[in-house]
């Protein structure tokens, strides 16, 4: 019998497991391990969810060992395998949001990992940028998770409806939600995406209000929340790490650290997913080669001549798809460079067996 069946897995249910990890476990449960969903991680150790309770593993030196990179360890929202001391794999995700780490790395880094529902948290009060939004949305899109925007401090701000307005017009096909933490406006919509046990994340710059979401969602004040400075309007990292927990009616949350920076990862269908309306213009040129720029029959160049695409939306798509292309280089370089160095690590293991 599964060691998920029955009473037992009781526990396991409310933190989201499902049959579609049923035969992910099989070879793992004869081994004797059981699975559990990484609820937090801090420097490396990480706390795992069983049917038995909570526990503080590391990672095995063959999961360290044989991980590709960073995107291979578990993150929180991961299902995986352990023995109560050590972390042996990480169970397949259903979904990853995942960012090129920071700095200059040319590595994978997963956010979240196996959830349903992206809320990105904007303040309406505090340097709403749309195009920042854009790279949320394009990460969000292509997590494969549902993406949902929730614009908090609509009790600060004086002009809501035309704000939303402007999120709309990037946020295509997304749904928008102005809420009040103060006044509670707006959280009916929201815990409405928790049912079944769905894990939703919440991100966003620092600033932002998501722990202060988190707070009232939870009816209770267990993240740590800061004032956001008056000279620039920017928040603190009030939220260090990464931690999944249960929402009362149901479902669960992960609140994460503001991101100083959000930097593309494979992301060719979320910008697609996100620029739906701008794509759709290339169709409708004269040329199929168009560059957009002078050609005659431009559906593009029309489109902005008749006040229907904005021109700053037309150079965010260019710019970040600019930034997918390079980025798909270095990641192709940096193959090539791991292959070279495999080739060379295992010509050194055959020159000292003995002849």
């Amino acid at each position: 019998m599964s060691r998920t069946a029955g009473a037992s897995a009781t526990r396991l249910q409310s933190l989201g497991w499902g049959p579609w990890l049923e035969s992910a476990l099989e070879p793992f449960a004869r081994d004797g391990l059981d699975p559990g969903r990484v609820t937090a991680e801090h420097r490396g150790a990480y706390t795992v969810s069983t049917e038995a309770g909570d526990v503080s593993v590391q990672l095995s030196g063959r999961l360290r060992h044989e991980a590709a990179g960073r995107g291979d360890l578990p993150a929180v929202g991961d299902w995986v395998v352990t023995d109560g001391e050590s972390v042996h794999a990480v169970l397949p995700r259903r979904s990853a949001f995942s960012r090129k780490a920071a700095w200059r790395a040319t590595e994978e880094q997963v956010v979240a990992a196996n959830v349903d529902v992206v809320f990105l948290v904007c303040s309406l009060v505090d340097d709403l940028s749309l195009r920042r939004l854009e790279r949320y949305l394009i990460m969000a899109w292509e997590s494969g998770a549902e993406p949902v925007v929730v614009l908090t401090k609509t009790d600060l701000c004086d002009d809501v409806s035309q704000r939303t307005l402007e999120v709309q017009s990037v946020a295509l096909g997304v749904p928008v939600h102005p809420v009040s933490c103060v006044t509670g406006d707006g959280f009916d919509a929201l815990t409405a995406y928790a049912h079944g046990n769905r894990t939703i994340a919440l991100l966003g710059s620092s600033g932002a209000g998501k722990s202060t979401l988190l707070n009232r969602l939870l009816g209770r004040d267990l993240m740590k929340t800061a004032a956001v400075r008056e000279s620039d309007g920017r928040g603190r990292h009030t939220t260090s790490h990464r931690e999944l927990v249960p929402l009362p009616g149901g479902g669960l949350a992960i609140d994460t650290p503001g991101m100083r920076e959000l930097q593309l990862w494979e992301a060719d269908a979320g910008l697609s997913g996100t620029f739906e309306d701008v794509e759709a213009l290339f169709g409708e040129c004269r040329f199929g080669d168009c560059s957009h720029e002078v050609e005659p029959g431009c559906a593009v160049l029309q489109a902005i001549e008749a006040g229907e695409l904005h021109p700053d939306r037309l150079e965010s798509y260019r710019s970040l798809r600019r930034e997918l292309e390079w980025l798909e280089r270095k990641q192709d370089r940096r193959a090539a460079a791991d292959d070279r160095r495999r080739i060379r690590n295992r010509a050194k293991e055959i020159r000292r067996l003995p002849r």
